[in-house]
């Protein structure tokens, strides 16, 4: 039997809870902030991954690159254009990641296909945060 985009995303956000955030952002007004931000307080640990950032966002140290990343990366949530999706992929599937959430209006078909050819769960077009807000109000979460 199929799992449905629905099914998928509730499984993800109940059994992963390492989140690495690419494209994120320390602008407070901007989604790739408020929804990292958002994530965090509902206790998935946010690494933040922006080659023009360093130090620390979030509390968190920032790296350059998912590759930069020493430790196990359950989920890559994505806020990049579609097509600045297919290396970020590339680099998840290279660190073992489980699964790539792109973001709202994120869809890269081919970049899917390789996740999914990888046995990486993808999740496109859809906010993380939005999501979890919506499981957590019906108390799927």
């Amino acid at each position: 039997m199929a799992t449905s985009k629905d099914e998928k995303m509730h499984s993800m956000l109940s059994n992963y809870k390492t989140v690495a955030v690419v494209g994120l952002s320390v602008k407070p007004d901007r989604p790739a902030n408020t929804i990292p931000v958002y994530l965090q307080q509902q206790g998935y640990r946010i690494v933040p991954v922006n080659p023009t950032l360093s130090g620390e966002a979030l509390g968190e140290k920032v790296y350059a690159s998912l590759r930069d990343v020493p430790f196990p990366v359950d989920v890559v949530d994505i806020f990049r254009r579609a097509e600045d999706v297919l290396p970020v992929v590339e680099q998840a599937i290279a660190i073992g990641a489980k699964a790539i959430w792109m973001q709202s209006g994120i869809v890269n078909e081919a970049a899917a296909a390789q996740a999914e050819a990888a046995g990486l769960e993808v999740v496109m077009d859809a906010c993380m945060g939005a999501v979890h807000r919506a499981l957590r109000a019906q108390g799927q979460i």
